[in-house]
């Protein structure tokens, strides 16, 4: 028997119980005639004592030889601690050792297990297995496994029904690029990964299957950030039958589910806002709505004096940072320095201290008069000691350099509490985004969406005009769910792919399938998928999600513990019909 109990489990009515415990050595604490061991394992730390006056020769020399990380099993009797520990759960007993079994050894690991570690990232990723022993990592699985339980449970009592769609299925056009998989039985064709299972779930719809989810994998071969991967997990649901206001109801209510059952918070608002208020108001389309600093556009109260930076400026938009009149120059000028990262890319900042007498002080104070001040502070809705934050140029571009600002001083101004939650829709999304590079429209979420009825007949006029049937669920400033009513008929979706630069061919060729499946009876249906990733992220209080993943990869999507991906030896390349072309820069590169 390798163990009676599990180390976070014995407290003091088990005084006296001699018991047998497997695990981890943590820590030892060596004074020759008495040692203290602190064994772990995934449910805790208990401590054991090796006295020499209650311990025997031999186990009290292999207790003397233990180090960090050895996996060893001890049977003792539990005892009261003479010095208790409020911190463990366990901290009013220990383990008196009679036995003790050395599993295997270990070597002194590259960082130390312990909340607080020496480790870099790039080293924690490279020993994976070691980091997941440390408790923040553990604890961030096991909320991930809780929402995921959650979700699956509040979704079954809610008719929905759990259906698993296919992992290799045909590239397409759309979205990011796709990770493709050579078939050996079909020379020279490819599989792809999906990116989601979109098109499969409106065919369970057309099957009738009326409510469907999965929890499911989902590839995109993109561009890598702090909450983006190559793989991912989506909660992927769909519903027949539906308006938007059905399921903006529907998931409106599992979010509340898991924000009571994992966190104990009750959110009863989820208010509404359209993109187009989300875009004006917080220079984003996933607004944190926890603090306030909303924009105010000044063009009108700020233009046609002699400072040419705003006369020449497309927008010009002010925040006021509450109690921001405290700011030393330094730090207001560490602010300009952090607009002017090419991360943000702004060329300057105009500021104005709003006084406690209700007067103003501003880098700008020989082009504007105190009027013009009391007029932006009326526009920002600042305050005595507020301080305001301009910044003009393009509109493009000056919203999301201010969006960046309001988070950053969200942030150091203490107003992002990760114990605070806010969820909010974001509503009536264009269905197309206009592409500089390419010269034409795209779909803005995919070409599945459904437009709104009223503005469909703006598609050949104004298409930029054209409002879609979407939503996203946006969480703390993060994008935790986004869906769409679908199309569903033949005719549409046609009309949708020829304006997307799809012949009829083309359509044919990739979607054909679908569009057939909508000549025999498919419902109205739509749907949302969650990020899962990304949600237990929030939920944990954090918003990089590679913590939450039990095996990550890194910026370059690398799996740096596993070293891949990795070249193919020259006859697997065969095998799969590939040719073998050498890069003179690189020859351990394939490619084909």
């Amino acid at each position: 028997m390798y163990r009676t109990h599990t180390n976070g489990e014995l407290r003091i009515n088990a005084v006296d119980k001699e018991v047998v415990l497997s695990g981890w050595v943590q820590k030892v604490r060596d004074k020759g005639f008495m040692i203290w061991v602190d064994l772990r394992d995934r449910y805790g730390i208990t401590q054991l004592i090796f006295d020499e006056e209650r311990t025997s020769k031999e186990v009290m020399q292999a207790a003397s030889e233990l180090s960090r990380e050895y996996v060893i099993r001890v049977t003792g009797t539990v005892i009261e601690r003479e010095s208790k520990n409020p911190q463990l759960p366990t901290g009013d007993i220990e383990i008196l050792v009679k036995e003790l079994t050395v599993l295997n050894r270990s070597k002194t690991p590259p960082f130390t297990i312990e909340d607080e570690t020496d480790g870099g990232e790039d080293l924690r990723m490279k020993y994976r297995y070691l980091d997941i022993r440390r408790t923040p990592i553990r604890e961030n699985l096991i909320l991930r496994h809780q929402v995921s339980m959650e979700v699956r449970n509040y979704l079954s009592q809610k008719d929905f029904i759990e259906v698993e769609t296919p992992y290799l299925i045909k590239s397409t056009p759309e979205g990011a690029r796709d990770f493709v998989v050579p078939s050996r039985m079909n020379k020279g064709q490819f599989y792809a990964l999906p990116q989601s299972p979109q098109t499969f779930k409106q065919l369970l719809m057309v099957g009738g299957m009326d409510k469907y989810f999965q929890i499911v994998r989902c590839f995109r071969d993109e561009d890598l950030r702090a909450d983006r991967q190559p793989e991912f997990t989506q909660i992927d649901c769909e519903m027949a039958f539906v308006t938007q206001e059905d399921i903006l109801n529907t998931f409106e209510g599992l979010t509340k589910h898991l924000l009571k059952a994992i966190k104990g918070v009750e959110v009863s608002e989820f208010p509404r806002m359209t993109y187009e208020d989300a875009m004006r108001l917080y220079g984003n389309d996933k607004p944190d709505i926890r603090f306030g600093m909303q924009f105010g556009e000044l063009n009108e109260a700020a233009k046609h004096r002699d400072f040419n930076v705003f006369n020449q400026a497309e927008l010009i938009i002010g925040i006021a940072v509450p109690n921001g009149n405290s700011f030393s120059r330094k730090e207001i000028d560490a602010l300009i320095n952090w607009v002017k990262r090419p991360q943000v890319g702004a060329m300057g900042m105009v500021y104005v201290r709003c006084n406690e007498d209700g007067t103003f002080k501003s880098s700008v104070d020989k082009f504007y008069q105190e009027e013009d001040f009391a007029k932006w502070a009326e526009i920002t809705g600042a305050k005595p000691n507020d301080l305001i934050l301009i910044l003009s140029g393009d509109t493009h571009k000056v919203r999301p350099q201010m969006s960046a600002l309001r988070m950053h001083l969200g942030a150091q101004l203490g107003l992002r509490k990760k114990d605070e939650f806010a969820p909010l829709w974001v509503v009536d999304f264009p269905l197309l985004e206009w592409d500089e590079e390419t010269g034409r429209y795209y779909a803005m979420h995919h070409p599945f969406t459904a437009p709104k009825a009223e503005s469909i007949q703006l598609l050949e006029s104004n298409p930029g005009a054209v409002k879609a049937n979407a939503y996203d669920l946006v969480l703390n400033g993060n994008e935790i769910g986004g869906g769409s009513i679908r199309i569903h008929d033949k005719e549409t979706q046609s009309e949708i792919f020829k304006f997307l630069g799809f012949s009829p061919e083309e359509a044919r060729k990739q979607f054909g399938f679908l569009m057939d499946a909508f000549e025999f009876g498919s419902p109205p249906h739509g749907g949302i998928a969650f990020g899962l990733d990304r949600l237990a992220a929030i939920l944990g209080g954090q918003e990089s999600i590679r913590d939450f993943i039990a095996f990550p990869k890194n910026n370059a999507g690398r799996d740096v513990m596993i070293d891949a991906p990795a070249p193919l030896d020259e006859e697997q390349l065969k095998e799969l019909n590939l040719n073998l072309q050498i890069d003179e820069a690189d020859s351990s590169i394939p490619r084909h």
